[in-house]
């Protein structure tokens, strides 16, 4: 592609944010070549993470995004009225992450880009300015030099890449997958197991190992998702339990199946958490609540948390809250939908045009998730602070409550935790 098509591409916010998010948080020690870091390496990791997060550009596009928010940011920091300002949308919303990028340590960082520019012999040093870390500035000896290279050897030796399988590919393994690899953990470290290749697709496009035999996944990995639907439960778990040993922690996304069904129908002192997810963890920003089963101890929900941490928000809790999880935020996830169509549909009615209705009301959704998110208030004091006497807000509030929808919403959450419930009961009924 040449610079023109790198040039027509258009980049909306959200997709620079997780672009910077990801050069921010990338392990430059993977990118060094000697004391230089080499562009190619950057971008093509950068590359890797931004398609497990679902955003489709070339190595090319990534640094030419770059090499405009590195000079909109020179630009910027010479004259805060910039005309630069204007060529890059969102610029306020970047600042932040690109300070942390640009200006971390910045007497270490000149002394490294100085050093590059000056010994720079291939072009392909990185225009990122990355914080190196400093030399030993007193010399070694041989002799210790080695023990530090042996010590560095026997440390990874002694702890292994962890290896996660996943038992059924549907949605839920699939945003929990996404999640995972969005942090620094490898495709090739991942395993997909499922009966047909329908919803296998997917997960290769990430560089995902995918199967058709469960027993396969189980001996490969070292936590292993069950992410079927309840009802099948036990074959699958009837299928596997052998193969299951101490070094396993078996995760079950199944909604309402419990603890006990699990431990019932797996070996004896077998590591079981249950896990409810929700789809946002495609995007990283899903909530997920589990419980621990009575042989699995703190350092596996540690090793959980480790291992989720960029899928969302991660909670533990007792298991009797699981259920009320799954309604509220398993399923809460299609009631927000059916809201935010509802606002489109509205503005639809009084003469705005679908796309656009559609691009505002999930931008309002988002943009409220995160004020009541971060700004830590309840949901009444801020719906407070939107209302005036006599505004527009107050009216269309009196709308909904006529409509009854705090006590529709009330009773969408109560089912669906009921459902989770009789689902489980239907699970262990089967056996």
């Amino acid at each position: 592609m040449d610079d023109s098509g790198i040039k027509k591409q258009n980049w909306d916010i959200t997709e620079t944010e997780v672009f910077l998010d990801i050069l921010k948080n990338l392990d430059m020690k993977k990118c060094r070549d000697g004391r230089k870091v080499r562009n190619h390496k950057v971008f093509t990791m950068a590359y890797n993470k931004m398609f497990a997060a679902g955003y489709h550009r070339t190595v090319d596009q990534l640094k030419f995004r770059w090499k405009l928010l590195k000079s909109t940011y020179y630009k910027v920091k010479r004259d805060p009225n910039s005309p630069a300002l204007n060529k890059v949308n969102g610029w306020f919303r970047y600042e932040k992450a690109m300070v942390e990028i640009m200006d971390a340590e910045q007497s270490v960082v000149e002394v490294e880009v100085n050093h590059s520019r000056n010994n720079s012999d291939d072009g392909e040093t990185s225009s990122l300015h990355w914080t190196q870390p400093c030399e030993e500035s007193t010399s070694r000896s041989p002799d210790a030099t080695n023990n530090v290279q042996a010590q560095s050897m026997l440390q990874v030796k002694m702890e292994p890449q962890l290896k996660v399988g996943f038992i059924g590919a549907g949605n839920m393994a699939f945003g929990i997958a996404k999640g995972i690899l969005s942090g620094d953990f490898i495709p090739g470290n991942i395993k997909v197991s499922a009966p047909s290749s329908r919803n296998l697709d997917k997960f290769e496009e990430l560089g995902i190992a995918v199967t058709h035999s469960n027993v396969e996944v189980v001996c490969w990995s070292d936590v292993v998702f069950i992410a079927v639907k309840p009802h099948l439960i036990y074959v699958v778990l009837n299928e596997i339990s052998r193969y299951v040993t101490d070094r396993h922690i078996v995760v079950s996304v199944a909604a309402g199946v419990t603890l006990a069904a699990l431990e019932q129908l797996l070996p004896d002192s077998s590591v079981i958490i249950r896990l409810m997810p929700n789809l946002p963890c495609v995007v990283q920003e899903g909530a997920l609540l589990f419980a621990r089963g009575s042989h699995a101890k703190q350092e596996d929900a540690n090793l959980l948390r480790s291992l989720l941490h960029r899928c969302g928000l991660v909670e533990e809790g007792p298991e009797d809250w699981i259920d009320i999880h799954t309604g509220l935020s398993g399923s809460g996830v299609a009631f927000v939908y059916l809201f935010a169509e509802a606002l489109a549909e509205g503005a639809v009615k009084m003469g705005m045009p679908s796309a656009l209705a559609n691009t505002i009301a999930s931008q309002t959704v988002l943009g409220a998730g995160r004020l009541l998110r971060d700004s830590g208030k309840h949901p009444a004091q801020l719906r407070s602070e939107v209302c005036t006497p006599g505004g527009t807000t107050i009216f269309g509030l009196h709308s909904l409550e006529q409509g009854g929808v705090r006590a529709a919403t009330m009773s969408a959450v109560e089912s669906a935790t009921n459902r989770a419930k009789e689902l489980g009961l239907k699970s262990t009924a089967m056996k």
